[in-house]
């Protein structure tokens, strides 16, 4: 019997009249409707027809996350007076209730995702919903891109309504084509504010990291607000991790203390949904933050923080960041406490900090993976995505590393075009990588130990399970904790998804799985505390439940083989170049393609080595299986020990272990999970296999390569044979007859590097350069620019030539005569060379018969001559027409004064010089009138003497 009296209470009912003439008019429509007013409720039962009258349509609501997917059901559910599974069901990945009686189906986004890419028109479907569009999820925003497409190409009948407490409603009526915005009255119960900042500075956090202080300041907020209210108390903090530290420090507390997050029991999320006759304290992740009410709750205790993934894609590592909570989050996270009657929210920050809050958390499109959002592109024929209705463009180089991945592991062709390989990755529900682990994994091992290993890497363990992926994957065939359980469901599902294409393994609601980061293996690192990264931020980690076909019918069939108005996605080979392979990190072995492609014909080999044994001696089959899995799914990340707990992974990059590791003495690891901290040059190695050198060798093979090295190297040219696994050195030996284009190159790698002080320069080299430098600056045309060693070294062949090519070693440098080689740069061809000493002479010749030198080295030609034996010269000389700055020393050559005009000197400043000078230095002529006077370089005594 149809609850009637909590249907009229919903305040979202007095903007239902609006919301169906908006779609009877435009088929599309925005929704505004603060948090309790019933819009993800009431309004898909309306457009449903099951309440209200109207006529009867299949609805689908789409939502961010399985626990508001479930609630959402299930409300829904009881006010019609019904159990879940009649008129309105839900598929969540790993669980589906509905039956053929079904009219409102709630899905989470990747399970629609996933059902679009096998019947792209939706069959059967009249209303799609997207529920809290404002989070700005990836797949949310794919969905919605999609659906768009499907409406303007294939059914214009189709009606989109996005939905969000807080949203761009602007944004979003401009991508829904113009659609008008309508807007619901909020609840009219009222939430107080409370701004409750840490009586004393705390550090903010940084990468993973929270304040430990912050953590105690929230704890201390959650004992007031016991003591000041009554009341259920929902506490929001960022992750797992920080929940458990939390949660111990409320020991004592008269309240239940609940743990709700993405990876907790079902029935620890139901119990949190349900009313109590006892006071609770729930500490959450996001995943209350929107599409539920939270029972009894009329206090909100917001710590601010949120965690959201960070991509570097030079390293292929990413990292979960802990960052302040836009205000759009806050305004979620407060209406929580109104739901049901009047309440308050305590936030830990002050009035002051929170007008610089970002308006909106930042679309996961800018900022995570994007190689599942890109096949999922591709596979709808729009490889680049530029034909997708998008509120943000993904970034140009994030597409382009994931089509990099995409590339190498033979989803995609070079224009972009999905392989059949592609496509069944697509269906899997998996990040790329992981799909290409568990397909050839398959081949190696047997669908069975990949598909575990995979299902370990899909979600990542808790911390309990330590950093060894081995230890951990016999933890969860032996655990009894909820984790196991999932686990157990998800390798279910995964090795009937292995199975050759065509069979029934294929499951949408084990599909829609949300992208493991590129820094990591887990699909929950956001609410798990520890470091996974980009696209783990939101992720509804595995779940249990048997397959279910999409939207009816049985699994693998639909339309999915076609695109959308004539975008039909390709169904060539899809094979690659090394080349792109060795960018991505994937073996070209895995560009292949087919519905069923063994793996590198090496693999088998693991299970050859008898009883399980590596050739080292010591590992565990086990160790093995996982150990290679991780590199197929991570072949760059397979690294080698270069110190105790320290390794070089082949991409390049430094990783470390924590301290008390097992793994911290292992010759090789292959690295399954990896971040890198902000500003740290090294990742921090959260879980990983041990694997011997063999097993690395064969599971990278396609980063082996052998090499000539000759570089400069400690000063020298360093000529060898090495060996290398991407960055990662095998062997070194020196190497007797290095190719000589190799050596020249190194040669001037080191000129570049130490200079061309490494040349002879002799005084003389030393002044044609500066001279040559001269002549450049005042009449250039032909005359070189000496002055930069980087434009020298630029014209290496003109001048260097043939000495540098016949040099072998540093030594040989030494040998070379500069300025005999600089006479090579002048202008020969024009003539204008044999004018060089006419130009500017290498000395001048004064009136006392000195040659003296002109230094060039300055902006402005010096001659440095003493005084006397310039008396009688009235012109100052010039040399190409620049008057050349004369020093004037005093007979014991010191400085006395400088002037570029000697007539003016020989007038004024001439008199002050002598006064001053000809009582230090009587013996040495000092003359009234120096224009009349004899140049001389002697004493008056040499001069009388004749």
């Amino acid at each position: 019997m149809i609850r009637q009296a909590a249907l009229d209470a919903l305040p979202v009912r007095e903007a239902l009249p609006g919301l169906v003439s908006a779609l009877d008019a435009h088929g599309a429509a925005v929704l505004c409707a603060p948090p309790g007013t019933g819009k993800t409720t009431l309004v898909p039962l309306v457009l449903a027809g099951l309440v209200g009258g109207g006529p009867r349509r299949r609805v689908v609501v789409a939502e961010p996350r399985r626990i508001a997917a479930r609630a959402a059901a299930r409300r829904m559910a009881w006010l019609l007076g019904e159990q879940t599974g009649g008129s309105v069901g839900f598929t969540v990945r790993g669980e589906r209730v509905a039956g053929p009686g079904t009219v409102v189906e709630v899905v989470t986004t990747g399970v629609l995702l996933q059902r679009l890419q096998r019947d792209q028109e939706l069959s059967g479907v009249d209303v799609v919903v997207l529920d809290e569009c404002h989070e700005r999820h990836l797949d949310a925003d794919t969905v919605a891109a999609f659906l768009l497409d499907v409406r303007e190409t294939l059914r214009p009948e189709l009606r989109l309504v996005a939905a969000s407490a807080t949203t761009d409603s602007a944004g979003w009526a401009r991508v829904l084509g113009g659609a008008p915005v309508v807007e619901a009255a909020g609840v009219s119960y009222p939430v107080e504010t409370v701004w409750a900042p840490p009586a004393r500075p705390v550090r903010p956090p940084h990468g993973m990291r929270v304040d430990p202080a912050q953590l105690a300041h929230v704890a201390s907020v959650v004992r007031r607000a016991l003591a000041e209210r009554s009341g259920d108390v929902l506490c929001f903090l960022p992750g797992v991790g920080e929940i458990a530290r939390v949660a111990g420090q409320l020991g004592g507390v008269d309240a239940e203390v609940l743990q709700v997050h993405g990876r907790a029991p079902a029935a620890v999320q139901d119990a949190a949904l349900t009313a109590s006759d006892h006071r609770r304290v729930i500490l959450a992740t996001a995943v209350a933050e929107s599409s539920l009410t939270v029972p009894g709750v009329r206090v909100v205790v917001d710590s601010g923080l949120a965690r959201e993934p960070r991509m570097d894609h030079a390293r292929g590592l990413g990292a979960l960041a802990t960052v302040r909570a836009s205000r759009a989050a806050g305004r979620q996270r407060a209406g929580r406490a109104g739901r049901e009657a009047p309440g308050v929210v305590y936030r830990c920050w002050t009035e002051a900090e929170d007008g610089r809050l970002p308006a909106f958390p930042a679309p996961e499109i800018r900022i995570a993976d994007l190689a599942q959002f890109a096949l999922q592109a591709a596979c709808w024929g729009d490889p680049d995505a530029t034909g997708l209705a998008l509120l943000d463009a993904p970034p140009a180089g994030a597409m382009a590393a994931a089509r990099e991945v995409l590339v190498a592991v033979g989803a995609v062709d070079g224009a972009g075009r999905p392989s059949p390989r592609g496509l069944r990755m697509a269906r899997l529900g998996l990040h790329p990588r992981l799909a290409r682990a568990l397909l050839d994994g398959s081949a190696a091992l047997g669908a069975r130990r990949a598909a575990e290993v995979v299902a370990l890497l899909s979600e990542e363990p808790p911390r309990e399970y330590g950093d060894d992926l081995a230890a951990a994957w016999r933890s969860a065939r032996a655990g009894g904790d909820g984790y196991a359980a999932r686990w157990r469901a998800e390798a279910r599902r995964l090795e009937r998804a292995a199975a050759p294409a065509g069979s029934t393994a294929d499951s949408e609601a084990g599909a829609g799985a949300r992208a493991p980061a590129a820094g990591s293996a887990s699909g929950s690192g956001a609410e798990s505390g520890r470091g996974a990264g980009a696209g783990a931020g939101r992720a509804s980690g595995f779940g249990t439940g048997t397959p279910s076909g999409a939207a009816g019918r049985p699994p693998g069939t639909g339309a999915t083989g076609a695109g959308v108005a004539g975008r039909v996605p390709a169904t060539g080979t899809g094979s690659m170049g090394p080349g792109s392979a060795a960018r991505a990190g994937i073996p070209a072995s895995a560009a292949d393609t087919g519905a069923r492609q063994p793996a590198d014909p090496a693999l088998p080999a693991f299970e050859e080595r008898g009883a399980g044994r590596s050739p080292g001696g010591g590992a565990a089959p086990d160790d093995l299986a996982a150990g290679l899995v991780a590199a197929l799914a991570f072949p760059e990340r397979v690294a080698k020990a270069r110190g105790e707990g320290t390794f070089l992974m082949a991409s390049g990059t430094g990783a470390g272990l924590g301290d008390g590791s097992p793994l911290r003495h292992a010759p090789w690891l292959a690295v399954a999970v990896a971040d890198r901290p902000p500003h740290s040059a090294s990742a921090r190695i959260r879980l990983a296999a041990v694997v011997d050198e063999d097993t690395a060798l064969t599971a990278a093979a396609h980063l082996r390569t052998d090499v000539e090295e000759v570089r400069w190297e400690a000063g020298d040219v360093v000529a060898r044979a090495a060996e290398r696994l991407g960055a990662v050195e095998l062997a070194v030996r020196p190497l007797r007859t290095p190719d000589p284009a190799l050596v020249r190159a190194a040669l001037l790698d080191g000129l570049r590097t130490e200079g061309l002080g490494l040349l002879r320069w002799s005084p003389d080299a030393g002044a044609l350069r500066a001279r040559l430098g001269f002549l450049h600056r005042t009449l250039g045309g032909a005359w070189p620019d000496v002055a930069d060693d980087a434009v020298l070294l630029a014209r290496a062949d003109d001048w260097l030539e043939p000495e540098l090519s016949r040099a072998r070693r540093r030594a040989d440098l030494a040998r070379i005569d500069a300025g005999q080689a600089l006479n090579r740069l002048l202008p020969w061809a024009t003539g204008e060379a044999v004018r060089l000493d006419e130009l500017a002479p290498e000395r001048i010749e004064v009136p006392s018969g000195s040659r003296i030198r002109v230094d060039y080295t300055a902006e402005q030609p010096v001659l440095a001559v003493k005084l006397q034996e310039l008396f009688g010269l009235a012109e100052t000389p010039r040399v190409a027409g620049v008057p050349v700055l004369v020093h004037l020393l005093s007979p014991a050559g010191r400085p006395a004064a400088v002037t570029a005009d000697l007539a003016s000197f020989w007038q004024g400043g001439y008199r002050a010089v002598r006064a001053e000078l000809r009582g230090r230095y009587p013996k040495h002529p000092w003359p009234e009138d120096p224009a009349t006077a004899e140049p001389t370089r002697h004493t008056n005594a040499r001069l009388r003497r004749g």
